[in-house]
Protein backbone atom coordinates (compact mmCIF):
# COMPACT_ATOMS: atom_id res chain seq x y z
CA UNK A 1 0.00 0.00 0.00
CA UNK A 2 1.46 3.34 -1.03
CA UNK A 3 1.54 5.89 1.77
CA UNK A 4 0.26 9.42 1.32
CA UNK A 5 2.20 12.37 2.67
CA UNK A 6 0.66 14.17 5.62
CA UNK A 7 1.06 17.93 5.89
CA UNK A 8 0.14 20.21 8.82
CA UNK A 9 -3.28 21.80 8.49
CA UNK A 10 -4.80 24.80 10.27
CA UNK A 11 -8.05 26.69 9.77
CA UNK A 12 -9.17 29.64 11.89
CA UNK A 13 -12.95 30.13 11.57
CA UNK A 14 -14.21 33.56 12.52
CA UNK A 15 -16.88 32.33 14.93
CA UNK A 16 -15.91 28.76 15.84
CA UNK A 17 -13.09 26.67 17.28
CA UNK A 18 -9.84 26.41 15.35
CA UNK A 19 -9.13 23.32 13.28
CA UNK A 20 -5.62 21.94 13.73
CA UNK A 21 -4.17 18.67 12.56
CA UNK A 22 -2.75 16.94 9.50
CA UNK A 23 -4.07 16.51 5.99
CA UNK A 24 -3.47 13.36 3.95
CA UNK A 25 -3.88 13.85 0.23
CA UNK A 26 -4.95 10.60 -1.47
CA UNK A 27 -2.58 8.72 -3.72
CA UNK A 28 -5.25 8.83 -6.47
CA UNK A 29 -7.81 11.55 -5.84
CA UNK A 30 -11.40 10.34 -5.60
CA UNK A 31 -13.03 13.55 -4.43
CA UNK A 32 -14.22 12.38 -0.99
CA UNK A 33 -12.85 13.45 2.39
CA UNK A 34 -12.86 12.02 5.93
CA UNK A 35 -12.46 14.03 9.13
CA UNK A 36 -10.91 11.79 11.78
CA UNK A 37 -10.35 12.49 15.47
CA UNK A 38 -8.99 10.86 18.60
CA UNK A 39 -10.00 9.33 21.91
CA UNK A 40 -10.10 10.93 25.34
CA UNK A 41 -6.49 10.25 26.35
CA UNK A 42 -4.88 10.77 22.99
CA UNK A 43 -4.44 13.19 20.11
CA UNK A 44 -4.50 13.14 16.32
CA UNK A 45 -0.95 11.75 16.17
CA UNK A 46 -2.13 8.39 17.58
CA UNK A 47 -0.68 5.48 15.55
CA UNK A 48 -4.16 4.03 14.96
CA UNK A 49 -5.41 7.30 13.44
CA UNK A 50 -2.32 7.60 11.27
CA UNK A 51 -2.87 4.05 10.01
CA UNK A 52 -6.55 4.68 9.30
CA UNK A 53 -5.72 7.91 7.46
CA UNK A 54 -3.12 6.12 5.35
CA UNK A 55 -5.57 3.34 4.50
CA UNK A 56 -8.35 5.70 3.42
CA UNK A 57 -5.92 7.82 1.41
CA UNK A 58 -4.77 4.69 -0.40
CA UNK A 59 -8.39 4.16 -1.42
CA UNK A 60 -8.73 7.68 -2.83
CA UNK A 61 -10.17 9.51 0.18
CA UNK A 62 -8.49 12.64 1.55
CA UNK A 63 -8.23 12.58 5.34
CA UNK A 64 -8.06 15.43 7.83
CA UNK A 65 -7.07 14.02 11.22
CA UNK A 66 -7.47 16.73 13.79
CA UNK A 67 -7.22 17.54 17.49
CA UNK A 68 -10.44 18.30 19.33
CA UNK A 69 -10.65 21.72 21.03
CA UNK A 70 -10.02 20.27 24.51
CA UNK A 71 -6.75 18.78 23.28
CA UNK A 72 -5.74 22.02 21.60
CA UNK A 73 -6.26 23.72 24.96
CA UNK A 74 -4.11 21.24 26.92
CA UNK A 75 -1.54 18.71 25.67
CA UNK A 76 -2.57 16.04 28.19
CA UNK A 77 -5.54 15.11 30.33
CA UNK A 78 -9.08 13.93 29.63
CA UNK A 79 -11.93 16.02 28.24
CA UNK A 80 -14.56 17.53 30.54
CA UNK A 81 -18.32 17.08 30.09
CA UNK A 82 -18.49 20.89 30.29
CA UNK A 83 -16.51 21.23 27.07
CA UNK A 84 -18.08 18.40 25.04
CA UNK A 85 -20.35 20.79 23.13
CA UNK A 86 -17.31 22.81 22.06
CA UNK A 87 -15.58 19.62 20.93
CA UNK A 88 -18.58 18.91 18.70
CA UNK A 89 -18.42 22.44 17.32
CA UNK A 90 -14.76 21.82 16.58
CA UNK A 91 -15.76 18.76 14.56
CA UNK A 92 -18.39 20.79 12.71
CA UNK A 93 -15.75 23.36 11.75
CA UNK A 94 -13.42 20.57 10.66
CA UNK A 95 -16.11 19.17 8.36
CA UNK A 96 -16.68 22.63 6.90
CA UNK A 97 -12.96 23.02 6.29
CA UNK A 98 -12.76 19.54 4.76
CA UNK A 99 -15.63 20.24 2.36
CA UNK A 100 -13.64 23.16 0.99
CA UNK A 101 -10.79 20.76 0.22
CA UNK A 102 -12.70 18.09 -1.74
CA UNK A 103 -15.76 18.24 -4.03
CA UNK A 104 -17.25 14.85 -3.14
CA UNK A 105 -18.76 13.28 -0.08
CA UNK A 106 -17.70 14.24 3.45
CA UNK A 107 -17.33 11.61 6.16
CA UNK A 108 -16.68 11.86 9.89
CA UNK A 109 -15.06 9.42 12.26
CA UNK A 110 -13.16 8.99 15.44
CA UNK A 111 -11.83 6.67 18.10
CA UNK A 112 -13.78 6.24 21.35
CA UNK A 113 -14.66 9.71 22.74
CA UNK A 114 -14.02 11.29 19.35
CA UNK A 115 -16.36 8.81 17.67
CA UNK A 116 -19.06 9.39 20.26
CA UNK A 117 -18.91 13.15 19.74
CA UNK A 118 -19.07 12.55 15.97
CA UNK A 119 -22.21 10.43 16.36
CA UNK A 120 -23.88 12.97 18.65
CA UNK A 121 -23.15 15.73 16.14
CA UNK A 122 -24.51 13.69 13.22
CA UNK A 123 -27.64 12.79 15.20
CA UNK A 124 -28.32 16.50 15.73
CA UNK A 125 -27.43 17.45 12.13
CA UNK A 126 -28.28 14.59 9.73
CA UNK A 127 -27.19 16.56 6.65
CA UNK A 128 -23.70 17.28 7.97
CA UNK A 129 -21.89 14.19 6.64
CA UNK A 130 -22.48 11.21 4.36
CA UNK A 131 -21.11 8.52 6.67
CA UNK A 132 -19.67 7.80 10.12
CA UNK A 133 -16.66 5.59 10.91
CA UNK A 134 -16.69 4.82 14.64
CA UNK A 135 -13.66 3.06 16.12
CA UNK A 136 -14.19 1.43 19.54
CA UNK A 137 -17.47 3.22 20.24
CA UNK A 138 -17.78 3.60 24.05
CA UNK A 139 -21.21 2.07 24.66
CA UNK A 140 -20.87 2.53 28.42
CA UNK A 141 -18.17 3.20 31.04
CA UNK A 142 -16.07 0.08 31.81
CA UNK A 143 -18.01 -2.24 34.08
CA UNK A 144 -21.18 -0.12 33.82
CA UNK A 145 -23.50 -1.66 31.20
CA UNK A 146 -26.33 -0.11 33.24
CA UNK A 147 -25.15 3.35 32.09
CA UNK A 148 -25.52 3.17 28.29
CA UNK A 149 -24.44 6.00 25.99
CA UNK A 150 -26.91 5.12 23.27
CA UNK A 151 -29.91 7.45 23.75
CA UNK A 152 -29.12 9.44 20.60
CA UNK A 153 -28.70 6.46 18.28
CA UNK A 154 -32.41 6.38 17.47
CA UNK A 155 -32.01 9.81 15.84
CA UNK A 156 -29.00 8.84 13.74
CA UNK A 157 -29.83 8.91 10.02
CA UNK A 158 -26.25 8.54 8.75
CA UNK A 159 -24.75 5.27 7.45
CA UNK A 160 -22.43 4.11 10.20
CA UNK A 161 -19.57 1.63 10.42
CA UNK A 162 -18.46 0.30 13.80
CA UNK A 163 -14.99 -1.20 14.25
CA UNK A 164 -14.85 -2.94 17.63
CA UNK A 165 -12.61 -5.31 19.55
CA UNK A 166 -13.98 -8.44 21.18
CA UNK A 167 -12.20 -7.56 24.45
CA UNK A 168 -13.34 -3.94 24.66
CA UNK A 169 -14.38 -3.12 28.26
CA UNK A 170 -16.52 -0.23 26.97
CA UNK A 171 -18.98 -2.67 25.41
CA UNK A 172 -19.17 -6.23 24.12
CA UNK A 173 -19.74 -7.19 20.52
CA UNK A 174 -23.20 -8.47 21.49
CA UNK A 175 -24.06 -5.12 23.09
CA UNK A 176 -22.82 -3.31 20.00
CA UNK A 177 -25.01 -5.47 17.78
CA UNK A 178 -27.97 -4.48 19.93
CA UNK A 179 -27.00 -0.81 19.66
CA UNK A 180 -26.83 -1.09 15.87
CA UNK A 181 -30.47 -2.14 15.93
CA UNK A 182 -31.40 1.25 17.37
CA UNK A 183 -30.08 3.14 14.32
CA UNK A 184 -32.62 3.84 11.51
CA UNK A 185 -29.87 3.92 8.88
CA UNK A 186 -27.60 1.34 7.25
CA UNK A 187 -24.87 0.08 9.58
CA UNK A 188 -22.08 -2.46 9.51
CA UNK A 189 -19.66 -3.96 12.03
CA UNK A 190 -16.02 -4.98 11.65
CA UNK A 191 -15.25 -7.16 14.71
CA UNK A 192 -11.58 -7.38 15.69
CA UNK A 193 -11.14 -10.68 17.49
CA UNK A 194 -9.03 -10.51 20.66
CA UNK A 195 -8.53 -6.75 20.51
CA UNK A 196 -9.09 -4.36 23.43
CA UNK A 197 -10.31 -0.77 23.28
CA UNK A 198 -7.11 0.37 21.55
CA UNK A 199 -7.80 -2.07 18.67
CA UNK A 200 -4.25 -3.42 18.97
CA UNK A 201 -3.29 -6.17 21.39
CA UNK A 202 0.20 -4.73 21.85
CA UNK A 203 1.03 -1.07 22.28
CA UNK A 204 2.73 0.44 19.22
CA UNK A 205 1.91 -2.61 17.08
CA UNK A 206 1.87 -0.74 13.79
CA UNK A 207 1.37 -3.88 11.69
CA UNK A 208 -1.83 -4.72 13.55
CA UNK A 209 -2.98 -1.10 13.34
CA UNK A 210 -2.50 -1.23 9.56
CA UNK A 211 -4.54 -4.44 9.30
CA UNK A 212 -7.38 -2.93 11.33
CA UNK A 213 -7.19 0.28 9.29
CA UNK A 214 -7.38 -1.53 5.96
CA UNK A 215 -10.37 -3.60 7.10
CA UNK A 216 -12.10 -0.43 8.30
CA UNK A 217 -11.48 1.47 5.06
CA UNK A 218 -12.73 -1.35 2.85
CA UNK A 219 -15.86 -1.99 4.91
CA UNK A 220 -16.67 1.70 5.25
CA UNK A 221 -16.39 2.46 1.55
CA UNK A 222 -18.56 -0.55 0.74
CA UNK A 223 -21.19 0.64 3.22
CA UNK A 224 -21.42 4.24 1.99
CA UNK A 225 -21.38 3.21 -1.66
CA UNK A 226 -24.16 0.63 -1.36
CA UNK A 227 -26.42 2.47 1.11
CA UNK A 228 -29.74 3.62 -0.41
CA UNK A 229 -29.66 7.23 -1.55
CA UNK A 230 -25.86 7.35 -1.42
CA UNK A 231 -23.42 7.56 -4.29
Amino acid sequence: MRKSAAVPFTAEPRDGPAVRGFLHRPVAAGGDVLVLTHGAGSDCRAPLLVAVAQAFAAHGVAVLRCDLPYRQAAPTGPPSPRTAARDREGLREAVRAARRLAPGRAFLGGHSYGGRQASLLAADDPALVDGLCLLSYPLHPPGRPDAPRTAHLGRLRTPTLFVHGSRDPFGSLAALEAARGLIPAPTALVPIEGSPHALARRRRDTAEARRVAEAAARAFLTLVTTSPGRR
